[in-house]
């Protein structure tokens, strides 16, 4: 009897072996493909486009990386998948965790090549995150109560984000800058409200931290250059000559004086517009459309500034922090929530002009300005911020801290090789595999790192008020022609309180 064919025509099946080794292949390809841009010493990537103009990108965050790729692996999609999430959810990390799930993977093969079954494997190390998250939470120092100390851990936890960044350099400069803006939401975690702007010029240390919203348009002529006691309509609708709507519809005139009728009662239909809208008792209008000539000499001779072509992001994080909301029909002022600000006045940004908004409505809101000599150096420098950003407001909302540097990566994998060694059974196998994984993390750090790392014999006594054990891993190089490194000890350092 022939064999039925149940799926489309042109569709492939894999089974057993070659379906398990193309998932373990492509996902270890993603992981080799972004390791190289782990830790401080993490290498860029250059990515161009394949559209036409060729957009280059310089980064070496993971997401980015990722997002940027085509992959056609369904493993590998997963990898790609987990790092958005990582990094919508997170903000950093992006890099570790593929790197983690791609060693992860590269251990799970060698197992399955023992012949244990993927069900002992996974039981295995269901148990080790177990226990290694159990190990996290025990180290985890919490300093919310002490304003001081949790600003100085804000601190260090903004100098590690950035110190795998474009911003390295200048991580004192940055990370303050961060901390200063996060302080500033008072607990809320609301990035929306914190604003950043790239300009071209400068340095980048020359960034800075502006109390205020700042929009990168123009005011109208012959219009208001500054304004107090600020009442703000924000609007997305036309404000071009009202013409007729109806597709494919035609007009015909016997005569040039008919031509004119027909403009004169667009211009009279546009005026009435301008009049429903400065009937809300404003004296700013910003719209994200075009405002043409004529509704812009109405809105000057009423003594209104008008901003026009505001880009949709810019307007909605205006309508947030100054309190107001977007509208599109202007027949119910009543209905219609408008924004305040105590001063709009034009600033000089390098050689832009740039509108500042101060004492807006939301108090938190703020602007951070970049500045650097090329977009590429803008871009990543946005990215960096960016991540720093998200990691600080996660920690406002959850204070607990752990050490960084590959520390809690050591710990976890003691703990997990301490729980294999009491385990009978294959799911011992498992678990000193996901500890060897956790191992790998650090090692990858490591093997770009040139410095020659020796091991040091170190002997310290345990107070009696101990109340976290800190754990720092020495490194020995197995070969330096190599440059490949093994773990050789794990030292217990005491930290009393």
């Amino acid at each position: 009897m022939a064999p039925v064919s149940i799926f489309k025509h042109g569709a492939d099946e894999e089974k057993a072996e070659t379906a398990r080794l193309s998932s373990f292949v492509g996902a270890i390809a993603i992981g080799d493909l972004v390791k190289s841009t782990l830790g401080p010493k993490g290498m860029d990537k250059i990515l161009i486009s394949g559209a036409k103009g060729g957009m280059v990108t310089v980064t070496n965050d993971g997401a980015t990386i990722l997002k940027a790729i085509g992959v056609d692996n369904p493993a590998a999609k997963v990898l790609v998948d987990m790092s958005k999430v990582q990094d919508d959810e997170v903000g950093d990390g992006t890099t570790s965790v593929t790197v983690l799930a791609a060693e992860l993977l590269r251990e799970a093969e060698l197992l399955i090549a023992r012949k244990l079954h993927p069900q002992t494997i996974i039981s295995g190390w269901r148990k080790a995150t177990q226990a290694a998250r159990e190990a996290l939470r025990e180290a985890a120092a919490d300093h919310s109560n002490d304003p001081d100390r949790f600003q100085e851990d804000l601190l260090n936890i903004a100098r590690t984000t950035l110190s795998s960044k474009l911003l390295t350099h200048h991580k004192d400069h940055f990370s303050k800058l961060a901390v200063n803006a996060i302080m500033r939401l008072k607990g809320s975690g609301n990035l929306e409200a914190i604003h950043v702007i790239k300009k071209l010029g400068g340095s980048l240390t020359d960034s800075y931290l502006d109390e205020g919203f700042l929009l990168d348009k123009k005011i109208g002529v012959n219009q208001p250059k500054r304004m107090e006691n600020v009442k703000i309509l924000i609007a997305n609708t036309g404000m071009d000559t009202d013409k007729i709507k109806i597709f494919g519809s035609r007009v015909r005139v016997d005569s040039t004086a008919k031509v004119a009728e027909i403009e004169l009662a667009e211009k009279q239909k546009m005026k009435e517009k301008v009049d429903r809208i400065l009937k809300h008792g404003i004296n700013c209008f910003i719209n994200r459309q075009l405002i043409y000539n004529y509704p812009e000499q109405l809105f000057a001779q009423a003594g209104v500034m008008a901003i026009e072509h505001a880009d949709f992001a810019g307007v909605e994080r205006l309508a947030l922090v100054t309190g107001g909301e977007i509208t599109s029909t202007f027949d119910h002022p009543e209905m219609v929530k408008l924004g305040h600000c105590k001063l709009i006045e034009e600033v000089m940004i390098g050689e832009d002009m740039l509108l500042h908004f101060s004492g807006v409505a939301m108090g938190e809101a703020c602007t951070v300005v970049l500045r650097g000599a090329t977009q590429q150096i803008l871009d990543e420098a946005e990215r960096s911020l960016h991540d720093a950003l998200c990691v600080l407001a996660q920690t406002v909302k959850e204070p607990r801290t752990v050490y960084g540097g590959g520390c809690s990566e050591m710990l976890m994998a003691k703990v997990v090789s301490d729980l294999a060694n009491r385990t009978p059974g294959k799911e011992a196998v498992a678990m000193e595999s996901f500890a060897k994984a956790l191992r790998m993390v650090l090692l990858k750090i490591l093997s770009k790192i040139k410095v020659l790392l020796f091991s040091v014999v170190l002997k310290t006594i345990k107070p009696k008020s101990v109340q976290h054990d800190v754990f720092f891993s020495i490194i020995t190089p197995v070969s330096e022609a190599s440059g490949s490194f093994l773990c050789d000890a794990t030292i217990f350092l005491f930290r009393s309180e």
